[in-house]
Order: structure tokens, then sequence, then C-alpha cells
């Protein structure tokens, strides 16, 4: 960029013009997964901001689009320049008007000055003043006197006038008034991690009921003329998932519903949020005694793959093939403790290189081409590998969220209402090969 001497309010325009087109450049480039794409950008962006409309290579586009950050960042290191001047001026001129104060009553090495009278002292002494105190003081009054404003302030800076006097402040005075921002601060809590990729159904069964094939065997072969047929076997057998019911409560005053509108609505809604996590979580380590739900990794059949010394994505690639070959299945998502994913995110080769990008960069929550589903509801050093299909796995809701308001024991007569909710829900792994728990992360 050539040498600038803008003006301070030329410098901001400039900057602010630079920074909407640069703006329109990043707002035509991102895609509809919020991740950008410069071949997306029009011919007449290109042309008007970046300077060419030829440009197709996505470097060359990166490298011009580097080039106006770069002419952004030095008119921001400008601006900020002509700032600090127009500051230090500022700063000169309090200095200056400092220096020119009256001096204190009684400093040293100052020559003597006329005494100067406080306000009050000259309001006291006004004999206006005095005769409008005697009349009622009707309407009101109007005064000027022959003085300096600055005699004024050196007269208020002197011992005389603070010093003598008993202080004011807000402890013995009129206390500050504070205001409360509206809203509140939530509270952390864990996410609903898991039940986004579980299928969900309906149901109004108290169980889920379903005929699992547990014998197949093709007997198909090539026989002489003449020969018996080879003879196949098939057997089923009769499964069933219980649906269970989880449940929440909170005990609310009269008051609090009425005097907060807001709180009837946000009671309900944490209920509901509260019911599903741990919805979330049964789901997932669920241990099957009831009233538990049995929870993905208790399930009798799930496949297991040891890390032992293999890196973790060689332990979770393993993990896929099991599910492929012995489950027959297509492996869907990966599901992995926040802290395992951490360790993975962090592999580098042998020379330092970020395997899973730069750190500059978000990076993919990909494994092996499947997504990273990232749960904690489980403690980490295990994860999973599952075919999270309507065919393997399915969640069942008897009766979904349901919220209601009564009263329990005296709470009538004590003011007092009970919010309630619950969930009625089955999970059932109809194939439990098609997972693979991976262990020892």
């Amino acid at each position: 960029m050539p040498k600038l001497t803008l003006t301070l309010t030329e410098a901001r325009e400039k900057m602010a013009a630079r920074q909407d087109e640069l703006g329109k450049v990043f707002a035509e480039a991102k895609d509809s997964d919020g991740k950008y794409d410069f071949k997306l950008i029009s011919k007449d962006t290109l042309k008007s901001v970046l300077g060419d409309s030829n440009l197709t290579d996505t470097i060359d586009i990166a490298k011009r689009i580097n080039e106006k950050d770069a002419e952004l960042n030095e008119l921001g290191e400008y601006v900020e320049t002509l700032e600090a001047s127009e500051k230090a001026a500022g700063n000169h001129a309090d200095r200056q008007r400092v220096r020119g104060h009256v001096p204190q009553l009684g400093q040293k090495g100052e020559r003597e000055r006329p005494r100067v009278k406080s306000l009050g002292e000259l309001l006291a002494e006004e004999k206006a003043y005095e005769d409008w105190v005697r009349r009622g003081t009707p309407g009101g009054i109007d005064f000027s006197w022959d003085v300096m404003p600055s005699d004024l302030i050196a007269k208020a800076m002197g011992y005389e006038t603070f010093g003598s006097k008993a202080l004011m402040s807000t402890a013995a005075g009129f206390a500050p008034e504070s205001l409360r921002l509206p809203g509140f601060v939530e509270a952390a809590t864990r996410p609903i991690q898991l039940l986004d990729i579980i299928p969900i159904s309906p149901t109004s069964q108290a169980a889920i009921k379903y005929m699992e094939e547990t014998t197949r065997t093709h007997a198909a072969a090539e026989k002489a003329e003449g020969a018996a047929y080879a003879e196949s076997t098939f057997a089923f057998t009769e499964k069933s998932s219980d649906v269970r019911k989880i449940t929440d409560s909170l005990p609310v005053t009269d008051e609090q519903f009425e005097d907060v509108p807001m709180m009837q609505g946000y009671v309900n809604g944490r209920l509901i949020f509260g019911l599903r996590q741990r919805f979330d979580t049964q789901v997932y380590v669920g241990d099957g005694t009831a009233p538990n739900l049995r929870g993905l990794v208790n399930v009798v059949g799930i496949q297991t793959q040891a890390k032992a010394a293999d890196p973790v994505p060689d332990a979770f690639f393993k993990s896929m093939t099991k599910v492929r070959v012995t489950g027959r299945a297509i492996p869907t998502h990966h599901v992995m403790h926040p802290t395992d994913w951490q360790n993975v995110r962090l592999l580098r080769t042998a020379d330092g290189i970020y395997i899973w990008g730069s750190p500059s960069e978000a990076g993919p929550e990909r494994m092996w081409g499947l997504p990273v589903v990232q749960n904690d509801a489980r403690a980490a050093g295990s994860g999973m590998v599952g075919s999270f299909q309507p065919a393997w796995i399915s969640a069942f809701e008897r009766s979904g969220v349901d919220i209601q308001i009564g009263y329990v024991g005296n709470q009538f007569g004590e003011g007092k209402r009970t919010v309630r909710g619950d969930i009625r829900a089955a999970l059932v792994v109809f194939r439990p090969a098609a997972f693979c728990d991976v262990t020892g992360l």
C-alpha cells in the first residue's frame, strides 16, 4: 500500500468501505454448511473487490483476499496512530487548563491574592435572596455576580471548603440505584448428544415385541441328477423391550407463577429438557435393571474392539470393519468422549504436523469419513462405532413428554403447586452386531 496521507475521518471512511467490500466477498463465499467456498464468489464481486473477474483458482482468490486483509490491517494501524495523536492533543489541552488554574488558597510559592468568597457565602449575603425568602419564595429568582468561574473553582479546591465540612458519601448520603439486567445466565449442563442420531418412533404398547431371525443356515449346493435336494434351516425368536418411565417434578409457590410471568414457561422448559437429557443418558449407558432402560453399551451381542497398542483411529477403523463384516451393516457414526476426541484432534506426525488440520482451523469432526458424535454421558476411555439406521436401532416413545400441574399433600392450603413431567420410552437394538464398543482409549 502506498504511503498514506489521509486525515483521520478519511481513513475511517476508507477503512469502513474496504471492510464492507471484503464482507461482501465472505458473504458470497459461505455455503449452506457455513463453510467458505471461494468459487461461489460472483464475477462482479471478483472484479469490483479483488480487481480481476477472471480469477478461477481458489488459491489465487485466497491470495487476493489476504492482500485486501493486509491492507485493512495497515489502515487499522494508521487509524489507531491518528487516534492516539488526537488523544495526545487532548491530553495536552487538559494539562494546559490545569496549568492555568488559580492556585489553591494558602499554597506556598504563590503571591497573596484577594480572598474569594464561596458560592454559599455570595448567596447568603445577597439582599435580593433575603427579600425573596421573606416573601415566601414566590416563583423563581435570578442572580448574577461579578466573579470568575475559575475563582469559584479555586475556592472549592481550598481546605477551607472541603476540609472543614462533613463528608457526603453514598453510605451516609443518597445510595446509588442499581437495576438488574433482564433474563439470567444459564447454568452449564450436558446437552442432548445421542438422541439426535437415534431414530425415534411412537408406540401405543407397554412393551415393544418383535421377531428376530436367530437361525439362518443356507445349505444351497450343487447336486447330481436324482440326488436329494439340499436343505436350509431358519428359525425365529420373539424378543421384547419394556417401555420405561422417566420422571421429574418441581414444587412452586403461587406467587412465583403469578409475579414472574416467564416462570411457568421456564419451569416447563427445564423439566422437558431434563427428561430428554436423562433419556439421552439412558439410551447410551442404562444398565437395563428395572426401571432403567438397557442402554446401547449394555446390550448383549454388541461387538468389542480393544485399542491395545493401536493408534485410536486404527481401533475405530477396525471396529468399522467388524460392523461391516460381522454385523453386515454400514457404519454411520463414531461416538466418543470429548477428551478422547481431543487426543485424536491433537495427533501429530513425527515432524510436528497436525494430522487433523492446522490449529488455526476448526478441523473436521469426522474420522474415516464418518461424523464424530461427542458424548460425555459415559466416562472417557471408551467409544462406539455403529450403524444408527432404523433397521438396526430405534427408540420408541409411548406418550412423549407429558407436563402436568397439581397439588400434593397440603400444598393447596400452603399456596403451592407441583409441576411434574414424565416420558415413557423404550430402546430396541434390533441387530446388536451392528455396533462395536471400542475400549482402552
